[in-house]
Parts: structure tokens; C-alpha cells; sequence
């Protein structure tokens, strides 16, 4: 029970709403995704009094970026930069280009994302994108690009992985990403029904999201703190669909998720929703199958349906009802690129998981 103002009703899905009422619909969320955009900026991204707030997101999702760029600066961001991108127009790219074309970044480029970095920007990215954008497309490119990105921005991607920079995911939808959600309502009723499911999983629909964060890393640090103190061997994962893996854990190993810190001491949430607590494995000793119970969503391809078979820490097969290939693509990124890197425990009574 939140007491004061009213909150928007959950939306009935077995009735459907006219374009008028869809939008009169999401015009009474927009106080509450103007909320959720300053948890974004200033729980999320926790941007700092005079740095550069820099948020990357399509340009479907202007109206939120507005949004985004006012809350950057009344919360005393010496400047927002915005970068712009387009599915439309990646996917002509993608279709146009070679491959080699992908596996390097422009200088131009690597010099925006490394100096914002190097002089303390906090980053603010708006996962908005069309699950099925990039359907026929060669996946090597989206991921030889996403490689050079990740190797030769390096000033940027340390500070993201070091804790030298703040940064923040967050979600807003796209008619494309909301169809494929809600398939059988109109655009304007799906559009409304995607934000109100993502207000809904990121805990941003009561009257003060900031202080349910708050509660929610309370939360998180109980739970790590249990973990930490157990200091377990392994996880055995197992699930009715066939999935029988077990992961070796790293003596010593810690327990994260919820709040990171800054070198700083700026505290951030990297993820908004997250309901993750999360360790890096035992590279080595990981064995069993592991299988799917969502779809897979990377780089513009979806895949369906899949598997993957571990043997000492490598994954020796796998397969997919759909997007075999994009899978394979992920796995041959590099040398390690066949191994897992994290592995997560979500509880089933979370918002998210819900």
C-alpha cells in the first residue's frame, strides 16, 4: 500500500485499449517515468556536481533522454553529452559492409569514449532495442565490432570494469521491442504496457523509488553477507528442462550485486533492474548441461531453445532450436570466450524474475 498519491493500476491484459485510452494511459505514467529517470541518473549513474553525464540510447527513446538530460543537470552535472544510435540505421551498415570494417574503431571514436572517461564521466546507457533488428545479418559483425569497442576504447572500458567511472543500464521501450512483447495489442497499448512492466521490474512505481533502492541494497547486502559467510565449494544447478551443471567456486571467492563503489567511494547501481547476486566460477571447473528457459536477445538476434555441455570449465557443445550460428559467433569471440565468466542466483519472489 503506497499512501498518497494514487498509482497508476496494473493493467488487465485480457482487455484491450482503444489508441486514445492507451495514451491517456501513458501520459498518467509520465510523472512516474520521470521518477525512474532520476533513480536512473542519480542512484544509477550517480552522476557528480560539475562531471559530464554521458548517455548513449536510440533515437525512438528521445522523449526519456530529455527526460535523462534535465535530471543530469539538476543534479549538477557540469555538462550531458548524448550519443545517438539507430537500429535502421546500424542494419544498413551491417548489410553494406564488410566484416574488416567492423574490427576497428574510428579514432575519433575511441577518442570521445577515452577522454569522457579519462576526465570522470559517468555513463548512462538506455537498453532500448528491436529484438529481431538485425534478423539475416552476418553476426560477426555486431560482435567484431562490440570486441574492437571493448579492446580499443580501453580507457573506457577500464573504467567501467575498474570502478574509475560510474555507469548505469536502464530500460525503455521501443515499438518494435514492445510488440514482441505484447504481440497482440496495438502499438500505442504496448508501448503503455512495456513501461509499465519495466517501472514494475526496476521497483520504480511507488512514490519514492530512491528510498525503495535503498531498502532493496539492504536486501542485497544481507543476502551476500550469508554467502560470504558460507564460503561454498560449488552450485548445482538442476531444472526439469534437462539442466545439470555444477560450478566450481574460487576459494576465497566473493559474493556481489545490488550497490558497487567507485575507486571514489561514489556509490552506483550498475544495473537498473538487478536482482542478481552474482561470483566468477572456477574457470576450470565447471562440467554438466546447462539449458535455456528464456530467449537469448544479442546483438539484434534471438535465439531460442539452447544448450551448452561443460567439460573442465570449456563448453564442448551446444545447440539451438534458433540462431545456432549467433551462438557459435559468441563462443569463437576469442580463447576464453568458451568458458563462463559469472554465474548468478536470482530469487523467484523478485519483480524481475516475476
Amino acid at each position: 500500500v503506497v499512501t498518497g498519491e494514487a498509482m497508476p493500476a496494473q493493467p488487465n491484459e485480457s482487455l484491450h485499449m482503444t489508441r486514445q485510452e492507451a495514451e491517456a494511459a501513458l501520459s498518467g505514467l509520465r510523472k512516474q517515468i520521470a521518477r525512474y529517470a532520476r533513480l536512473a541518473v542519480t542512484k544509477g549513474a550517480a552522476v557528480q556536481p560539475g562531471k559530464e553525464l554521458v548517455i548513449r540510447a536510440s533515437v525512438e527513446c528521445a522523449d526519456f533522454v530529455r527526460m535523462l538530460a534535465s535530471e543530469g543537470y539538476a543534479a549538477g552535472a557540469g555538462h550531458v553529452t548524448v550519443m545517438w544510435s539507430d537500429t535502421e540505421l546500424d542494419r544498413l551498415e551491417y548489410t553494406y559492409m564488410d566484416v574488416d570494417y567492423f574490427r576497428k574503431v574510428d579514432p575519433w571514436t575511441r577518442e570521445q569514449y577515452n577522454t569522457l572517461a579519462a576526465n570522470g564521466a559517468a555513463f548512462l546507457m538506455v537498453a532500448a532495442s528491436d529484438p529481431h533488428a538485425l534478423i539475416g545479418i552476418d553476426p560477426q559483425k555486431p560482435a567484431a565490432r562490440m570486441q574492437a569497442h571493448n579492446t580499443q576504447c580501453d580507457v573506457y572500458r577500464k573504467g567501467l570494469d575498474f570502478g574509475r567511472n560510474t555507469w548505469t543500464i536502464v530500460g525503455a521501450p521501443t515499438e518494435a521491442w514492445a510488440k514482441t512483447v505484447f504481440p497482440n495489442c496495438s502499438k500505442y497499448e504496448a508501448l503503455y504496457r512495456m513501461w509499465h512492466a519495466i517501472l514494475v521490474a526496476s521497483r520504480a512505481m511507488g512514490n519514492d523509488p530512491q528510498a525503495e533502492w535503498e531498502r532493496h541494497n539492504a536486501e542485497f547486502e544481507k543476502n551476500k553477507r550469508i554467502l560470504n559467510g558460507h564460503a561454498f565449494d560449488h552450485l548445482h544447478y538442476t531444472s526439469s528442462n534437462g539442466t545439470d551443471l555444477w560450478v566450481g567456486l574460487n576459494r576465497g571467492h566473493k559474493w556481489m550485486g545490488g550497490a558497487s563503489r567507485a575507486v571514489d567511494n561514489t556509490v552506483y547501481f550498475p544495473n537498473i533492474p538487478t536482482e542478481e547476486v552474482f561470483t566468477s566460477p572456477d574457470r576450470n571447473r565447471i562440467n554438466g548441461v546447462v539449458h535455456s528457459v528464456l530467449p537469448l536477445v544479442y546483438a539484434g538476434n534471438t535465439v531460442e531453445d539452447f544448450w551448452f555441455r561443460f567439460e573442465d570449465g570449456r563448453v564442448v557443445d551446444f545447440d539451438a532450436a534458433k540462431g545456432k550460428d549467433v551462438l557459435q559467433t559468441i563462443i569463437k569471440t576469442d580463447k576464453n570466450a568458451c568458458r563462463l565468466g559469472e554465474c548468478a542466483l536470482v530469487a523467484k519472489n523478485t519483480p524481475i524474475r516475476q
